[in-house]
């Protein structure tokens, strides 16, 4: 890579993780195996037809879904069925259901309402190795790869755009929606493993794809101060806001905790590799934190 990289600049700067998983509360994945240009479904076309990409990209994001592109880090085109899956992070319906298909076309006639597909068990552990759309992904989300091939290959997934470039290497974990980043520091085998069994890596979380910015904020305060790690509390109650300040309440076993934070913006960063200008990003400084 020439010149410093986007998530080179943000651990030099120490961005926090926290509050930057991007929304998303039922996602759409679909198999697209071979390479990716700028975007997965309009830019493969030794995979995908251009329009017929388009067409099912408008069709999921009108049912308020995001799309994501998957594909094994083995490659195998050669077979030629596809899978998809639906899945719904939404804090207390987390589902995975999962389809085939014979042709691409054959994705628009998939209903999106859950109704059909067979439930998984097993979570879906995708990693952002992106390149063409910013190279971080690529350099730092393939490092990820080999040690979870090796414990989890059966779960384990290469996805498209996540968000948070500046946060490779970025993995989310479905159907839950955690958003993981610079993982390719962590022990990510492990972080898997605690998932299976019903906790989080608070070092290494960015955040809950159903879940709003400051939700995500507060969760983090309130974990690091109750050194909470499972994945199945600190649920939220409500969220207010008064001007620039935030007020969320969330509930820990029965117990109200409520977080109060300040919005702000930073200074001017860059925050992909592309980047050709700087900009501010939204933050929030914790104010107050009051628990039983």
């Amino acid at each position: 890579m020439s010149g410093p990289a986007c998530s080179d600049r943000a651990r030099e700067r120490g961005d926090a993780l926290a509050g930057s998983g991007s929304p998303g509360s039922r996602w759409f994945l679909v198999e697209i195996d071979g390479p990716w240009g700028h975007s997965a479904f309009l830019n493969a076309a030794r995979v995908i037809d251009p329009d017929l990409g388009l067409r099912i990209v408008r069709r999921i994001e009108g049912a308020g879904m995001r799309t994501l592109a998957i594909r094994r880090p083995a490659r195998r085109l050669s077979e030629a069925r596809m899978r998809w899956a639906i899945v719904d992070c939404e804090v207390g319906s987390e589902s995975i259901l999962w389809g085939e298909v014979d042709a691409y076309e054959a994705l628009l006639d998939v209903p999106l309402d859950g109704s059909t597909g067979e439930p998984s068990p097993d979570p879906i552990v995708a990693v952002c190795t992106h390149g063409r759309h910013d190279r971080c992904c690529a350099v730092r989300g393939r490092k990820v790869l080999p040690a979870l091939r090796e414990h989890h290959e059966s779960v384990t997934w290469e996805c498209s755009h996540l968000g948070g470039d500046r946060f490779a290497g970025t993995m989310i974990v479905f159907p839950q929606g955690l958003y993981y980043g610079n993982v390719d520091d962590a022990d990510v085998a492990t972080i898997v493993d605690r998932h299976r069994a019903g906790f989080l890596d608070p070092r290494f979380l960015r955040g809950r794809s159903s879940l709003s910015a400051q939700v995500q904020v507060a969760q983090h305060h309130a974990r690091a101060a109750l050194r909470e790690e499972r994945i199945d509390t600190l649920n939220p109650l409500s969220t207010a806001q008064d001007g620039s300040t935030w007020t969320v309440e969330l509930d820990h076993d029965g117990a109200r905790i409520v977080v109060t934070l300040e919005q702000g913006v930073s200074e001017p960063i860059t925050t992909t590799c592309a980047a050709v200008r700087a900009g501010a990003v939204r933050t929030f400084e914790l104010i107050e934190m009051t628990m039983p």
